[in-house]
């Protein structure tokens, strides 16, 4: 692969996401809708929970309560869940599989380091559907990383897919980021720049973008929609925790010994270790 096609490596990254988990009031509606438009399966199952993802990785866990309140998008919480295509073919491949299905889409974006689709599942959870961009596209002249949004040439993506369909979410597809509505970015950078130690590898108006070993985000968070937030009430659908694997248990330990220094909760328990961000979404550390 030469230097101008080289993609960013996400397993080298001391930090990347692993899962999401949503609370949802209507657990097969949704675990239906992500099964057939984004051709995740279902790994394991009971009355309340259903964890999918593609292979034996787990990508998305549902957790289902008829009695949630509705998402509510002015609360913080989940912007969207970004699942990342392995090529741009791969994106191609699922963006026409979204048009034959009439699937509603919401919007799509050339963002520079990646071209990205999005959409929302039937309870108004954010998602997003990108593929990145060789990494010689991200940088400007002085180093930093640029991220835009412009329109995407669809009609461009579309011809990616060389005449292949799609036949399902890919073997080694990933949610590449998790970008997060919150009540203060000045909380947010504190909370996962300071105790995690993500870098801002950019920022918009009202949003910061976190990137762990040069990517242009694992995390991001904005307050668009829920500037002043306060914590998310427990018992309203919607996101509620983000796994996050490292790749040092060193590094956790030293997260661990940050959030007990800024005063932060954390729980050990066999899952891994949690803390939770200023408006509650839970981050599940694991090695």
């Amino acid at each position: 692969m030469t230097t101008a096609t080289k993609y960013f490596d996400m397993t080298a990254a001391p930090m990347r996401i692993g899962s999401a988990r949503l609370k949802v009031r209507e657990l097969e509606a949704v675990s239906t809708f992500y099964q057939s438009v984004l051709g995740l399966a279902p790994l394991n199952t009971d009355d309340r929970r259903i964890t999918l993802g593609t292979g034996s990785t787990p990508l998305l866990e549902l957790v289902g309560d008829p009695a949630l309140a509705p998402h509510d998008r002015r609360q913080a919480g989940l912007f969207h869940t970004a699942f990342l295509m392995p090529s741009r073919a791969d994106l191609a491949r699922w963006l026409a599989h979204a048009v034959a299905a009439e699937v509603p889409l919401q919007g799509a974006s050339d963002h520079i380091v990646s071209e990205a689709i999005y959409l929302a599942d039937p309870e108004g959870n954010g998602i997003e559907v990108y593929a990145d961009r060789p990494l010689a596209h991200w940088r400007s002249p002085n180093g930093k990383i640029r991220i835009s949004t412009e329109p995407l040439d669809v009609e461009d993506l579309l011809k990616a897919a060389g005449g292949s369909v799609w036949s399902g979410f890919p073997q080694d597809g990933i949610i590449g980021h998790v970008h997060l509505q919150v009540g203060d970015t000045g909380a947010a950078d504190r909370f996962y720049r300071d105790v995690l130690k993500f870098d801002i590898a950019a920022t918009y108006p009202g949003a910061s973008f976190y990137g762990s070993g040069g990517y242009h985000h694992q995390i991001a968070g904005n307050i668009w929609n829920s500037r002043h937030a306060g914590t998310r009430p427990d018992n309203m659908a919607g996101l509620d925790a983000v796994a996050v694997i490292l790749r040092d248990t060193l590094d956790l330990a030293e997260i661990s010994a940050r959030a007990d220094s800024a005063g932060i909760a954390i729980t050990e328990h066999n899952g891994g270790t949690t803390l939770h961000d200023p408006w509650s979404t839970a981050i599940i550390l694991k090695v």
